[in-house]
Formats: C-alpha cells, sequence, structure tokens
C-alpha cells in the first residue's frame, strides 16, 4: 500500500500511529446506538477487523503493522475485498503473518477492544476527524484525503508533496477535482 511504500525509505524517520475511527458510526442514522457496543460485533460492517487490529497489536508493534498492511491489502489491493465481519478470514490473516493465533482468537471476543475502539472514535469526532483517511500531523494539522495509490515510482513524490500541503500550510482549507472522472488520468 501506499504509506508501506513510503515507510520502507523513511524507516525510523516516519512514525505512523493507527487509530480506530468507525465510517459507520459517522453515517450511523441513530448515532446514539454505538456502533463499538453492539453485542454481535459481525452485525457491524468492519467492528470486527478493528477489533483484530487491536488483537494483532497486543502482540507486538512488528505484528500488528504487518498484520495491518496484510488487512490493506485484502481490503483494498488485493484480488477480492476480505469481510471485515467474519472472524475466519482475519484468523487466516493472523496465521500469514506470524500471530499467536489463539491468542488472537481469545482476544477477539475481549470487549475492551470494542471500547478502545469507541473511545478513539470520539476522540477523533471532538477533534473535527469525519472520515479515513485522515493524517493529524505532529504540528497539530490535520488533513483527510481522498486518494488512489500512486504507482510505485510515484509513491515517495506523491506523499512529499501532500505532506507539504497538509502539515506545512495550514491556510489550505480544501482542494478537489471534478468528478468524474475522478481524477483525470490516474487510471489509465
Amino acid at each position: 500500500m501506499w504509506l508501506d511504500k513510503v515507510k520502507r525509505v523513511y524507516g525510523d524517520n516516519l512514525d505512523i500511529t493507527w487509530k480506530n475511527f468507525s465510517l459507520e458510526q459517522v453515517n450511523n442514522k441513530e448515532p446514539e446506538n454505538k456502533v463499538w457496543e453492539r453485542e454481535d460485533v459481525t452485525q457491524a460492517r468492519s467492528l470486527l477487523g478493528q477489533i483484530a487490529g487491536e488483537a494483532a497489536r497486543r502482540q507486538g508493534a512488528d505484528l500488528h503493522e504487518k498484520f495491518h498492511l496484510a488487512l490493506l491489502i485484502a481490503r483494498h489491493g488485493g484480488d477480492g475485498r476480505i469481510a471485515l465481519n467474519e472472524e475466519q478470514p482475519l484468523v487466516d490473516l493472523a496465521e500469514q503473518v506470524g500471530l499467536d493465533v489463539e491468542r488472537f482468537k481469545a482476544d477477539l471476543k475481549d470487549p475492551e477492544l470494542a471500547k478502545k475502539i469507541g473511545r478513539e472514535h470520539e476522540e477523533a469526532t471532538a477533534e473535527g476527524i469525519f472520515g479515513t483517511p485522515t493524517f493529524v500531523f505532529e504540528n497539530g494539522q490535520s488533513c483527510y484525503i481522498k486518494t488512489f495509490i500512486p504507482p510505485d515510482e510515484d509513491a515517495l513524490a506523491e506523499f512529499e508533496h501532500f505532506i507539504a500541503i497538509a502539515s506545512d500550510r495550514p491556510y489550505i482549507g480544501e482542494i478537489k477535482r471534478p468528478q468524474p472522472p475522478w481524477p483525470k488520468g490516474a487510471l489509465d
């Protein structure tokens, strides 16, 4: 994925902290009914996927990073779209990246992980975040970006241009391209 390509160049000089945000909650017609408070987590579109990410995080930063990347690829970059509300595909990914599968499966049942997801979501909305991905920079600036994954040869330049505009130029409020096609030439 895009940031993984950039991270390979920057190494330890780029620190990415992934936090949870529920698009399903943002679009919920009954916002008082919190997605992360559902008894059956499979009834939400992606809550189990978020819980799986937190279960992987419990096994260390490196394994979390591997799981998160594998999940993003399986969801957005693979031949199909992995279901984020079914346990077995998530367990299969956990096994592929080397997680302790029994511990992972046990952690999927821990209600504290759903509570953490809820806290992070509410913190984000309190900061004005409304969508994903939203980048929050060390200087306090934040920016939502809608993008296709750039080709490998453009990944680093795209990231650096984005950072220059989003982090260092707070007076630029919005950039939008006419649609469709969106954007011209991106899918050629």
